[in-house]
């Protein structure tokens, strides 16, 4: 293998039902959790560690904590010196995180990178949360007039949907639905315990309260505290450790990055004449699946992706081209998208069903993905899974992100 390819050694979840403020907990011991969980798993001493990047989206208005670059070392002093820098892109705070590690081990300055996505967002009630998390649409020119910007947005979303395609609210209904079914099977799932019937996804308004615009309670994804952590590695490491070789570990074939204005509606409006709804989502996906070498997402096994709200993944699911544009209804009616379909989605539980600690997603979806293509996602593994891709977006898809992670044995 090249020098500069990223391995990914090992990594952490903390369980996502813990409401860390309630503990009377701070990020100190989110990050101690985080950073003493990914090197165990990872067999990497704290001396070893070279450079770290903490996703975190919302720390300074949920907390009043920022330079969260910091805490590393703050909770273990054997990472005093060790550079460490924070990123910041709404919900894709993660991913950024880990494209930053990944450049710093191309590049050849570092070898072995920590990645620890965390948020805190239990420390205010749910509406008083939801209206903080307006802060990544484009303040004081879109959503001004509503309560609850982001289930405004993706109820906007949806209606673009039913103008363009049609859309039926039972399918985005059957998303939720999945989601926090996948979920029951997830030890560290925020919801795996919740009592659900089936009327909690339907049009009833007493078990599926309306949230915004076609948008009810179990379309949306979780107000939720929490931490993931990966370690990536360069190959030049392996090389000079070959006994990590041993170790459960998966290759970073892919990538996407790409951004675009905060507004909604410009997106909507530049996208016109488009067959995608938001066609640099697609793009993203699109390049991850190039720099992979792959022809399509039919050569992935599964996917882990941004269920913010179930319209979200309904977008998703023809961006990731499982259908053509419009057609994601198809994948669902079909059982294309369950556990044991043809391209599952989400089989963790998503952000609606595992939790959406929001600068922790993206490193969780990757953690997700290394476990099921190393056979360590137990209860909800999906069987055979060797090579896995992940979506992460920011904000109403400004800043989006992917990865193809796959078994370093994985065939073509």
């Amino acid at each position: 293998m090249p020098q500069n390819t990223i391995h990914v050694l090992g990594g952490y979840q903390s369980d996502f039902a813990i409401n860390w403020h309630r503990a009377q907990l701070g990020f100190d011991s989110l990050f101690s959790e985080a950073i003493n969980g990914a090197l165990e798993s990872s067999g990497i001493g704290l001396d070893e560690v070279e450079v770290i990047h903490v996703g975190n989206a919302f720390g300074e208005l949920f907390t009043g904590q920022s330079q969260l670059g910091g805490m590393p070392a703050t909770v273990a002093p054997e990472l005093q010196g060790v550079p460490s820098s924070r990123h910041e892109a709404a919900c894709a705070s993660g991913s950024m995180a880990v494209l930053g590690a990944m450049t710093d081990l191309e590049s050849g300055r570092y070898d072995i990178a920590l990645v620890i996505g965390a948020e805190l967002e239990k420390t205010v009630s749910g509406d008083i949360g939801a209206r903080t998390l307006g802060a990544a649409a484009w303040v004081g020119h879109e959503a001004g007039d509503v309560d609850y910007v982001w289930p405004a947005m993706f109820s906007t979303l949806a209606d673009e949907y039913d103008r363009r395609y049609g859309l039926e609210d039972v399918h985005l209904r059957a998303i939720g639905e999945l989601n926090f079914d996948n979920a029951r099977s997830n030890p560290l799932a925020q919801t795996r315990g919740w009592s659900l019937t089936e009327d909690s996804f339907t049009d009833d308004d007493r078990h599926n309260p309306p949230v915004t615009g076609r948008l009810r309670r179990q379309d949306c994804s979780q107000m939720t505290d929490g931490t993931s952590a990966v370690v990536l590695v360069s190959e030049r490491l392996l090389e000079r450790r070959p006994d990590l070789r041993t170790r459960p570990m998966a290759t970073i074939t892919g990538w996407g990055h790409r951004t675009a204005g905060l507004p909604l509606e410009q997106k909507l409006k530049a996208s016109a004449d488009d067959v995608y709804v938001l066609p640099h989502v697609h793009q993203t996906v699109a390049d991850a699946l190039r720099r992979a070498g792959l022809a399509g997402i039919e050569q992935i096994d599964g996917a882990e992706v941004h269920d913010c709200f179930s319209m979200t993944e309904y977008m998703i699911i023809d961006h990731l081209g499982i259908t053509p544009p419009g057609e994601s209804w198809k994948a669902i009616e079909a059982g294309d998208i369950e556990r044991d379909g043809r391209i599952p989605v989400n089989p963790s539980g998503g952000l609606i069903g595992v939790g959406h600690p929001v600068g922790a997603s993206g490193v969780r979806m990757l953690f997700d993905g290394y476990k099921q293509v190393t056979e360590q996602a137990g209860s909800y593994q999906v069987p055979g899974a060797r090579r896995f891709a992940t979506l992460n977006i920011g904000g109403s898809a400004t800043t989006v992100a992917s990865f193809v992670v796959e078994s370093t044995n994985a065939p073509d």
